[in-house]
């Protein structure tokens, strides 16, 4: 008796400052890279992706499944990774899932807990993950932290788990590193999601239209 080989799923993320990449065949992680980068991400995504596939011994011919970080974060780094993600999709012909951040790093943990993503000025995207559903995610400051009544004996897990300790009290958990939490949400998705990544955006852009008028039309 045969059986079917893992999908491979090739999973990558800019919603940070960083760039990630990992590449899963069913659960074993055949390559996972990444690096801490502010900007130039548009530039470093796809040798990262090919660096990624070499060490993996594949060709892009071998991905099955794209999964992509579709935020929250940052504005910019969100939109490189998810029209990427479509573009592989379209070039593959391969179906691309898109992914919370929050839900990435805590892949793989115990519910309830507070999935988070450290923001700028010391707020953070949080998410309460439940037994039974998810809360929708928030930006948040202190003020509104506490306010938001988490129980305190939720663990807190995420590049946020700090902020959010801070304030509730609660315990922080270990988290998936993003790439593969990607990559096993996205695989866990597969049978179920048939709409392309679509940008999760919980605040403005971070560029914003000049406020100057433009100089007089010389005729």
């Amino acid at each position: 008796m045969t059986t079917d080989p893992a999908p491979i799923v090739l999973a990558f993320d800019t919603s940070g400052p960083h760039v990630s990449a990992a590449i899963l065949a069913g659960d074993t992680v055949l390559s996972h890279r990444t690096e801490a980068l502010a900007r130039g991400q548009a530039e470093r995504l796809f040798p990262l992706l090919e660096e990624s596939l070499a060490e993996a011994g594949l060709s892009w011919d071998a991905i099955d499944l794209i999964g992509v970080g579709k935020g929250p974060g940052n504005f910019t780094g969100i939109r490189i990774s998810v029209s990427a993600a479509r573009g592989l999709s379209l070039s593959l012909e391969r179906p691309a899932i898109g992914v919370s951040s929050l839900e990435a790093q805590a892949a793989g943990a115990l519910r309830p807990c507070i999935a988070s993503v450290a923001g700028r000025r010391g707020a953070v995207f949080a998410q309460l993950l439940g037994q039974d559903g998810d809360e929708p995610p928030r930006l948040m400051d202190h003020e509104t932290l506490n306010a938001a009544g988490f129980a305190a004996a939720l663990p807190a897990i995420g590049d946020g788990a700090e902020i959010v300790a801070g304030v509730t009290g609660g315990a922080i958990l270990p988290s998936t590193p993003m790439a593969i939490g990607i990559a096993q949400v996205a695989l866990s998705r597969r049978h179920q999601e048939t709409s392309r990544p679509t940008p999760l955006y919980l605040r403005a852009a971070d560029a914003a239209p000049a406020r100057d008028r433009p100089p007089p039309r010389l005729e």
